[in-house]
């Protein structure tokens, strides 16, 4: 077969297939995609220029959030509803082009505000979504994030098994074989989940509480997972515990009920000394502490009799259970600098040695 022929070939096909898409009106439904392109642009700026001015004047913080969020999805939408009308117009392409193309439409249309939702919700954090701590607190703000996250992800994925007309009695009359099949799978990533409900109802604690784990861990909870819960120890290390381990394990808060945490500090002092002088200065050493909270006031409290001192102790109140090391040694170097002001003696432990000589017994 020479040139020639293959050259004639291709020329008879491309004619015919020609000849049978000007069936279609090509050119009309072109017309009609760019119309819809236009009204997409026109919603674009009407959004743009109006409806987010709008926005940026109300006292409302929630509204122009919104605005940004359907933003892009409203004009790719108006787009594709142009795609779909185009392709739905007489002549209806043959099968099964008049089932696929519609249902590939339908399926962007859903993908571009799926995909949107789970990256706005996957971006919110403290800095944008400032007006909805204020109501409630960091932990059920996460933890309702992470569960709407993952109930657009399933939403996503029946609503587009739905749009494919795909049988889903088969899927759920399978579901109890499935399930338990993927809970025998999963059961540590199920009880990480369900831990983390059970930590989310009892609200054993929220982030930013400073807590002490039985196993000795400490620090601030900084995120509380579907799955783990994440702590930052003092040396800025994270530890990331799965939460069925946080919902069996003893915990100490001592953040809460109230934030602030009291801080005990010993100091002994000799027999010979003014006790009311000692409290007093105390009590100086703890008001001239501006870090301290002001309520609780601090206390002064005469302990015991010990072998060579008498023991006081200052009871004291930080805001933050965080601050705790930081002030402890503020105090202790004040109450040293008073005590030696006021001539107010620290006794040390000390041993008097003696030594015997010829049957003597000499002093050293």
């Amino acid at each position: 077969m020479d040139f020639g022929t293959v050259q004639e070939i291709l020329k008879t096909q491309l004619s015919y297939y020609m000849h049978e898409l000007s069936k279609y009106q090509l050119g009309e439904r072109a017309l009609l995609i760019f119309i819809y392109a236009l009204l997409a642009k026109a919603a674009d700026l009407f959004i743009d220029r109006l409806l987010l001015k709008i926005a940026n004047r109300t006292h409302w913080e929630a509204d122009e959030r919104i605005v940004e969020i359907i933003h892009r999805p409203i004009c790719w939408t108006i787009f594709l509803l142009g795609l779909t009308h185009a392709v739905l117009i007489e002549p209806i392409p043959p099968p099964p082009w008049n089932m696929v193309l519609p249902n590939i439409v339908k399926t962007l249309i859903l993908l571009v505000w799926w995909i949107s939702l789970i990256r706005e919700i996957t971006a919110m954090n403290e800095n944008n979504m400032g007006w909805v701590l204020d109501k409630i607190d960091k932990t059920h703000f996460y933890m309702i994030k992470n569960i709407s996250r993952i109930a657009i992800l399933f939403t996503g994925i029946l609503w587009c098994l739905v749009i494919w007309k795909v049988n889903l009695t088969p899927l759920f009359a399978s579901a109890g074989i499935i399930g338990i099949a993927i809970a025998l799978a999963a059961k540590d990533t199920l009880a990480n989940f369900f831990g983390g409900i059970a930590l989310f109802v009892d609200a054993a604690y929220k982030v930013g509480d400073y807590i002490i784990l039985d196993s000795g861990e400490r620090g601030e909870v900084v995120e509380v997972g579907i799955r783990s819960t994440k702590i930052k120890t003092r040396d800025d290390i994270m530890i990331t515990i799965p939460n069925s381990i946080m919902s069996t394990t003893k915990i100490i808060n001592q953040s809460a009920p109230e934030p602030r945490y009291r801080i005990r500090i010993d100091v002994g002092v000799g027999y010979n000394s003014d006790l009311r002088l000692v409290e007093k200065t105390l009590l100086r050493v703890a008001t001239e502490n501006h870090a301290l909270a002001e309520k609780p006031e601090p206390r002064v409290r005469v302990r015991s009799f010990g072998e060579s001192a008498i023991l006081f102790q200052l009871l004291v109140w930080v805001q933050d259970p965080r601050h705790r090391g930081r002030e402890t040694h503020n105090l202790l170097k004040m109450i040293h600098s008073a005590f030696q002001e006021q001539k107010i003696k620290i006794p040390f432990p000390q041993r008097d040695v003696y030594l015997k000589t010829n049957g003597e017994a000499s002093e050293e």
